[in-house]
């Protein structure tokens, strides 16, 4: 757990993060925790104080879970993208059905995990989440992607070699500087092949683009 908040705390340095959950005793936990407490603008149970929240800060990122105390955690997740494109998203599951994980993907949030597997230090779902997010990926975990369940749900247009290649391993949770190590090329060439990327989906982003290619069974 120390390892994981020495690793951790760097990737909020400077981030302004609201977090909405349901239930109070988890909240009050989550929140005191360094590695958040040290970020945090706002800490909410209700949909509708975390929705004005967001409008009024604009923070960086939101911690959210399904369950809340009043409302929906996916449907403020959406709703958050409309008045607040820049705010990224994390959410964290209790329930690990397809149809949740679904409609979480489906609401475009970066990064999607259950709720078990978060206390798992330095190499869980939470820190690697934290890292691949702070550098502007997205986070699905294999586990994830496999309750969703899609096979071919998607068709995708005709990318190279090459661009389907970053395609997977954007899908795979990788940052920009994950994939540049891992295909060899510099991280500009990454940030080419990922907009030429999104302009042959037709989509308008990166998390789009992934969402998009999980559909299609990447």
């Amino acid at each position: 757990m120390q390892a994981a908040l020495e690793v951790g705390k760097p990737l909020l340095s400077g981030q302004r993060t609201i977090a909405c959950m349901g239930d109070l005793l988890t909240l009050a936990s989550f929140s005191l925790v360094p590695l958040i407490s040290d970020s945090l603008i706002g800490a909410y149970t209700t949909q509708s104080e975390a929705a004005a929240a967001c409008q009024h800060n604009s923070p960086d990122l939101l911690f959210v879970t399904e369950h809340l105390e009043q409302g929906y955690g996916l449907s403020l997740a959406r709703h958050v993208k409309e008045f607040s494109p820049k705010t990224r998203t994390l959410v964290f599951l209790h329930r690990e059905s397809q149809a949740v994980v679904r409609e979480a993907l489906e609401a475009f949030v970066e990064g999607v995990m259950f709720v078990s597997s978060l206390a798992k230090g330095v190499d869980g779902d939470f820190i690697r989440s934290l890292a691949a997010i702070a550098d502007g990926g997205n986070y699905y975990p294999k586990e994830v992607k496999a309750v969703a369940g899609y096979e071919a749900f998607e068709v995708l247009p005709d990318l190279t070699d090459r661009e389907m290649e970053v395609l997977k391993v954007l899908s795979s949770g990788m940052s920009n500087k994950e994939i540049s190590e891992s295909l060899c090329i510099s991280s500009e060439t990454v940030k080419s092949h990922v907009s030429t990327i999104i302009g042959k989906m037709g989509v308008k982003d990166r998390t789009q683009a992934v969402i998009k290619a999980i559909r299609a069974g990447i």
